[in-house]
């Protein structure tokens, strides 16, 4: 396994450029296990289609080894017609994380004459509002921790899951293994991951035509489920009170830019950016999330751009009512690349702050664009590095042209798709719907469209 660059959470940019260079030399040697998918979001110059060999290569000898179990196990499957789909949910995310705060609504919307829904947990259980929310939405919540994959594979289908939906992918925790078994009839990749899994391991990837172009096909081992507006969910979490500035750290008066995605998104290419906007912002500050090991470094890079480093504010973790609450006083976020803001991005646009993004060609880079697109703004989405930061030059430099922004977000967002939990539930179930009715029909997976609700 190969590293890109030294520790990316740390900004400890000394090697970063070799990063591109590394991931290039280990695809073209096409060896299996070398580079975890992950990792390879965030590399930047990487097109889609080198994150699906990516993909392909991590999984060869995993698909491979699994294949004798497969054949033991030799699952079959129940397509007669039913009233009530049976959709599962697999992940370690059943708890206060960012994916159950974005799909929590939308299950609780889905029409329940129509599906049945079932939980594959194998996460802790902290024992918080969240996860018990998530017990009671789910027809059967089912702890498959201590399970073998092949068992957990057999719960699966014990239980005639019709449709199985994996949340993780290839981020921390995820147990891909149960995939390769092919417990379900269906199986599709769905909000964890920012990406394909490659290897045949899902029929279908939920995503909308903004990330997704039919055009980019190739690009993905899936077959695309599009959602009509955006393929993020999130609900109408309650908007308390926005604190004082004073409250949070921040100065009395000037722009405040804000970027509440991980340290490891950060490059020294958008860095250099920021440094520039606030360089020609006076009094502006750049609010971001507190990081231990990244803060020491952030404020010498600052430092060797020509920025004082008390212009950087970082924010302590918080829960997300009061992450909401703060979020309120930031003025501009600003996000990454080619790894860009996804639940930090749709918050910020619930919480009525306008986001400049740069859409690249993969889907980790264009879902603050799929988002922007759904709120209403797409004016936002930067075409490359140049537009970007004369988009948010032109806002930071004209306050009413900035404050017009913000109070049309504010006014537009509780019309807009993207916070229409109920619509977005219904188009979900349309797209499970198609993909029910090609399996019953042994028709192979192939691009769908739901109806806009």
């Amino acid at each position: 396994m190969i590293s890109l660059g030294r520790d990316r959470g740390m900004c400890a940019w000394d090697d970063f450029a070799r990063s591109s260079t590394d991931a290039r030399l280990s695809l073209a040697q096409a060896r299996s296990g070398q580079i975890p998918p992950f990792l390879l979001l965030s590399v930047p110059g990487m097109s889609a289609g080198e994150h699906r060999l990516c993909s392909e290569l991590w999984t060869r000898d995993r698909i491979a080894a699994s294949s004798a179990e497969r054949a033991r196990l030799d699952f079959r499957f129940d397509l007669t017609f039913r009233d009530k789909l049976r959709v599962g949910y697999l992940s370690n995310d059943f708890h206060d994380h960012a994916t159950a705060h974005l799909l929590i609504e939308a299950l609780e919307a889905h029409d329940r004459d129509r599906c049945e829904l079932h939980a594959f947990s194998f996460g802790a259980d902290d024992r918080g509002a969240m996860r018990g929310r998530l017990h009671a939405v789910f027809d059967g919540f089912h702890d498959v921790t201590a399970l073998s994959d092949s068992a957990a594979a057999a719960a699966v289908h014990a239980a005639q899951i019709d449709i199985l939906v994996d949340l993780k992918g290839y981020t921390r925790g995820a147990r891909t293994g149960i995939l390769m078994l092919h417990p379900a009839p269906v199986q599709v990749n769905f909000l964890g991951y920012p990406g394909t899994l490659g290897g045949g391991i899902c029929d279908y990837m939920i995503t909308d035509p903004f990330m997704t172009p039919l055009a980019v096909a190739a690009d993905y081992s899936e077959s695309f489920a599009y959602m009509p507006h955006s393929y993020q969910p999130h609900g109408r979490a309650a908007l308390g009170p926005a604190p004082t500035r004073a409250e949070v750290g921040l100065p009395d008066a000037g722009i405040v830019f804000c970027c509440f995605n991980q340290a490891y998104k950060f490059t020294p290419a958008v860095f250099d950016l920021w440094c520039r906007l606030l360089d020609a912002t006076p009094d502006s500050v750049l609010w971001l999330l507190a990081s231990d090991r990244a803060e020491g470094n952030l404020r010498g890079e600052a430092l060797r751009r020509g920025v004082a480093p008390g212009r950087l504010v970082f924010a302590p973790e918080t829960t997300q009512g009061e992450h909401l609450r703060r979020l309120q006083l930031a003025d501009l976020v600003l996000d990454t690349a080619p790894y860009g803001a996804h639940t930090t991005a749709s918050d910020a646009l619930w919480a009525g702050v306008p986001i400049v993004s740069c859409a690249g060609d993969t889907f980790a880079s264009r879902v603050a664009g799929s988002l922007l697109h759904a709120v209403g703004c797409p004016e936002l989405i930067a075409s490359d590095e140049a537009d970007y930061l004369a988009v948010a030059l032109t806002l930071a430099a004209e306050p009413d042209l900035l404050q017009a922004a913000k109070a049309r977000l504010w006014r537009n967002r509780l019309a807009a798709p993207l916070f229409d939990a109920a619509a977005y539930a219904r188009s979900l179930q349309d797209l499970y719907d198609q993909m029910w009715h090609r399996r019953r029909s042994g028709g192979a997976p192939g691009p769908i469209w739901a109806s806009k609700s």
